[in-house]
């Protein structure tokens, strides 16, 4: 891509932006949200038409007209918010739009595409159901059909944006092996990421970006963290994880056996005020599930909620809600956002009832509110009125934080606060957790990401299959003791 622009309405998106790429090897992305690296895939594969600029590939000058075209030409893309079909079986999401038929029949070859599903399965090392539903598997799951769809392909060039949002470490170097395994057979891979040990582990060079505009490229052999912040930037970020003093109160949310069938069992919790509980697990281990019963999400089958010394009986969110409990949902596009709504709407949609008048909601407050937050939490759109789909991922997770805020909670629970953003945008949202904890708020955070669990916790609370198998102090925690109690070594009798 050389010299290629990108202008929306008020907005230069891309100015004047290259990326050369070799055949063979694993090319990094890097830069804020809002850097221009999603505008710039897109502009790529066809999907938004460029102003300007000339894109090669193999050689040639192309023009892709959509997706679909560039599939035709080689290329496949992973992209960072799912875009599986829930409703459907997982191997109909991998024969989406190339489905087997008998002739020209129409006839749907059903037991063809399980079988072939099963074998790219097989071939990938990947361990699931192809005749299961879609909508009943992971987040993490579904990404990985979504890999696997985007591998099936057998594009030349492979796109894969923020691949390992959603799935656990173990994964992660499952599908490191896959990508080398790539290379070894000259397939090119663009690797869009804000994981920084990710980008040193796999990727040969890198290409930065900053507010639209090209700042570099450098091999990744050649360069440092700090290093490739500092071009993320403009700036250094001494302290990824800020940690406020905070004074640990009482305790104020006690939870006991807290069982649900067939997700989990016998979980029990206290978290103290000022106290940051970090939850650590695999995929699968029931970090989400059990977070989502005590804000009523789910149906609890046993077990108590203390909230003050007082027991609480939540049966939907809005009891939770009540209750002063707030969750930041893992899956920012289909639970937390509300995409085709205004950032206004999606910051005030859990404090309604304070904004209610007689018969109307009290527009002028509603706005004053979302102004106020977005100031506050520095939520960078041109306007409270701005569709939220078009901020980027940062951004949104930024107005869904400002969402609970806005409540005022004492408990906030955060799954995955800082999936798919970038060091900037996670540095902001650590400052904001600490920040919270330090004025008494009780913070649970769930995280797939190690280094958040051991920099931002107090004390960290580990999950293996459903069950609570132990609870580490800050002074003790490491790396290798979270993951054996996650992998079930400790804490079985």
């Amino acid at each position: 891509m050389e010299n290629v622009c990108k202008t929306f309405p008020g907005v230069a998106a891309l100015k004047n932006i290259s990326l050369k790429v070799r055949r063979g090897t694993t090319h990094a992305i890097m830069g804020e949200n809002g850097a221009g690296k999603s505008t710039m895939m897109k502009v790529l594969l066809g999907i938004y038409k460029r102003d300007s600029g000339i894109v090669r590939f193999r050689g040639e000058d192309v023009n892709f007209k959509g997706p679909g075209n560039a599939l035709q030409s080689g290329l496949a893309m992973i992209h960072q918010e799912l875009s599986t079909v829930r409703e459907l079986r997982v191997y109909e999401n991998i024969f989406l739009g190339k489905e087997l038929t008998f002739g020209k029949t129409g006839i749907k070859r059903e037991k063809a595409m399980i079988r072939e599903t099963k074998e790219l399965f097989d071939r990938l090392g990947i361990n699931m159901n192809p005749q299961a539903k879609m909508g009943t598997l992971s987040v993490a799951q579904q990404q990985l059909c979504e890999i696997a769809k985007a591998i099936s392909y057998n594009a030349e060039l492979i796109i894969m944006d923020e691949p390992t949002s959603a799935i656990t470490e173990s994964e992660v170097e499952h599908l490191f092996g896959i990508i080398r395994n790539l290379s070894e057979n000259k397939r090119t891979v663009i690797y869009i990421t804000h994981k920084m040990d990710e980008v040193f582990q796999i990727t040969d060079e890198i290409s930065v970006y900053r507010d639209g505009e090209y700042i570099n490229t450098v091999k990744t052999i050649d360069t440092s963290k700090d290093q490739l912040i500092s071009m993320m930037v403009g700036r250094s970020i001494d302290n990824l994880f800020p940690k406020l003093p905070a004074e640990i109160g009482e305790i104020y949310l006690k939870v006991e056996g807290l069982s649900r069938e067939n997700e989990f069992k016998d979980v029990s919790f206290e978290v103290r005020r000022g106290e940051i509980l970090g939850v650590a697990g695999l995929m699968g281990a029931g970090r989400s599930e059990v977070m989502e019963t005590l804000f009523g999400c789910r149906k609890k089958n046993e077990g108590r909620i203390f909230i003050g010394g007082k027991e609480i009986n939540i049966t939907s969110p809005k009891d939770a809600i009540m209750n002063g409990i707030g969750l930041l949902t893992e899956d920012r596009k289909h639970s937390g956002c509300f995409l085709p709504l205004s950032v206004k709407f999606n910051t005030c949609i859990a404090s309604m009832r304070e904004f209610a008048g007689l018969f109307f909601a009290k527009k002028m407050k509603i706005d004053e509110a979302a102004e106020e937050m977005r100031k506050r939490i520095n939520i960078k759109t041109p306007s409270v009125n701005q569709k939220i789909v078009n901020l980027s991922g940062g951004n949104q997770q930024k107005v869904l934080v400002g969402r609970w805020l806005l409540t005022d909670p004492d408990i906030l629970i955060m799954d995955e606060p800082t999936r798919g953003i970038d060091v900037g945008a996670k540095a902001e949202i650590h400052k904001l957790i600490s920040t919270l904890a330090a004025q008494g708020k009780c913070i649970i955070m769930i995280s797939s990401e190690l280094p958040e669990i051991m920099g931002m916790s107090d004390r960290v609370m580990v999950m293996c299959e459903g069950r609570m198998m132990g609870i580490i102090d800050k002074d003790d925690i490491t790396q290798e003791k979270v993951m054996r109690y996650a992998t079930g070594e400790y804490g079985r009798d």
